[in-house]
C-alpha cells in the first residue's frame, strides 16, 4: 500500500462506532406509553414487558439469541450490561458477533463509522477495508483476531470442543493477558467467562474464528483442535433440563432463534420431560410469508413444541432501535434484582447431566 492510499485509509477510518449505554437512559415512561399506540410501539411495549417478566420469574433461565452484525452497530454495551446484572443466562449466537466484533474489539481493534453511499467498494478492497452498510472494519485488524484464534488452538488440548469449551478459553485468554485490561471489561466473551454465562455458536467457523482453525488444522492434519456441533446441541440441551423453566429474547433469527428452539424438542427425543419456553420475544424485520425461520412466529413455534403462547411477542423493528428500549425497560424497572448467578459453564464443565 502506497503514501497515498494510507493517507486515503486513515482518513476514513477515523471516527469509531460508540456503544449506546442504557444506564443513562431511562426509557420505562415512553415504553409504558407506547403500549397505548398501535403498531410496533404496542408490540414493543408488549415485548418490554414480557422481557421484565423474564426478569421477575427468579425461577426462569433467560436464554439471549443474537444475529445479525449487532456489536459492530453499537450494541455490546447493551449486552454487556444484561450479563453483568445476571439478566441473561446464556447466549446463542452467530460467530461474527462473538468472534470477528466482540473478541476484535476485546483485542484494542475498533470499527468505525462508515457509509454506504458515495463509496467505491472496490476501493474499500483495494485499501483492505472492509463495509458492513455503513460501519467499516480494518481487515488487516481482523486478520490479527483471525491469527489469535490460530494461536488458541495451538495451546489447547487436540480434541474436539463444543463451540462454548472454545469461546470459554478465548475468554481466559483475554483473562490472562494483561495487555487487554484496557478493552476486556466491555468485552461480552470475557464477561461472560467471568459470570460463568455460556456462550454457543452453532455455526462456529462461519466467522473469523473459522479462519483461524482452517489455518491450524491445515498445519496439524493428524492432531488437532476442532469444534463439535453435536456437542453444542447436547450441553445447550443439559441447561434446558438444569433449569427447564426459561425464556428467549431473540434479536434476529436464523441459526441462533432455531438452536434455542430446538432444545426443547431435543428434551423429549432424550426421554426427558421439559415444558416448553415460558416466555418469548422476537427482534427481526424478516418476513413471515416466505416460510423462511427467522421471520417465522412464535405462534407457529408453539406447533412445534417450542415455545407457550402465553407470554410471547413478535417485534417487528430493526435491532439497533428496538433491543436498547427493550433492553433499557427491564434495566430500569430493576426486577433483575435478586435474581440468581446461575453459572452454567460450572455445571456444563461437570458433567454430570450426562446420563442422569
Amino acid at each position: 500500500m502506497n503514501k497515498n492510499q494510507n493517507s486515503r485509509k486513515q482518513e476514513l477510518l477515523q471516527s469509531t462506532i460508540q456503544h449506546i449505554d442504557i444506564k443513562q437512559h431511562n426509557v420505562v415512561p415512553m415504553i409504558d406509553a407506547m403500549g397505548s399506540m398501535a403498531f410496533q410501539a404496542r408490540n414493543l411495549s408488549r415485548g418490554a414487558q414480557i422481557f421484565n417478566k423474564m426478569q421477575e420469574d427468579k425461577e426462569c433461565a433467560v436464554f439471549l439469541t443474537l444475529a445479525g452484525s449487532l456489536i459492530s452497530a453499537g450494541l455490546k454495551g447493551v449486552i454487556v450490561d444484561l450479563i453483568k446484572n445476571n439478566m441473561v443466562d446464556a447466549i446463542v449466537s452467530t460467530g461474527a458477533n462473538i468472534v470477528d466484533q466482540d473478541f476484535f474489539e476485546a483485542l484494542g481493534f475498533k470499527h468505525y463509522v462508515g457509509t454506504q453511499y458515495g463509496i467505491d467498494d472496490q476501493e474499500l478492497r483495494e485499501l483492505m477495508i472492509d463495509r458492513i452498510y455503513d460501519t467499516f472494519i480494518d481487515e488487516e485488524d481482523l486478520r490479527i483476531c483471525d491469527a489469535t484464534i490460530g494461536e488458541i488452538c495451538e495451546s489447547l488440548e487436540k480434541r474436539p470442543y463444543s463451540s462454548r469449551e472454545f469461546i470459554r478459553e478465548m475468554g481466559r485468554y483475554l483473562a490472562e493477558n494483561d495487555k487487554y485490561a484496557d478493552y476486556r471489561e466491555d468485552s461480552i466473551v470475557y464477561q461472560c467467562y467471568k459470570k460463568g454465562v455460556p456462550i454457543f455458536v452453532p455455526a462456529f467457523s462461519d466467522c473469523s474464528a473459522g479462519f483461524g482453525l482452517v489455518h491450524h488444522q491445515w498445519h496439524n492434519p493428524d492432531s488437532h483442535v476442532s469444534i463439535d456441533s453435536a456437542k453444542d446441541f447436547l450441553e445447550i440441551t443439559k441447561v434446558k433440563l438444569a433449569n427447564p423453566e426459561s425464556g428467549i429474547f431473540m434479536i434476529g433469527g436464523g441459526v441462533p432463534k432455531n438452536f434455542v428452539q430446538d432444545i426443547v424438542v431435543a428434551c423429549d427425543i432424550l426421554d426427558k420431560e421439559a415444558p416448553m419456553h415460558k416466555y418469548a420475544v422476537q427482534i427481526t424485520v424478516a418476513d413471515e410469508r416466505d416460510g423462511a425461520l427467522s421471520g417465522s412466529t412464535l405462534k407457529e413455534a408453539c406447533s412445534w413444541g417450542k415455545v407457550d403462547t402465553v407470554y410471547e411477542q413478535m417485534v417487528w423493528a430493526e435491532a439497533t432501535i428496538a433491543m436498547p428500549l427493550i433492553a433499557g425497560y427491564a434495566y430500569h424497572k430493576k426486577s433483575y434484582e435478586g435474581r440468581p448467578e446461575r453459572n452454567f459453564n460450572k455445571i456444563l464443565d461437570k458433567k454430570k447431566l450426562q446420563h442422569a
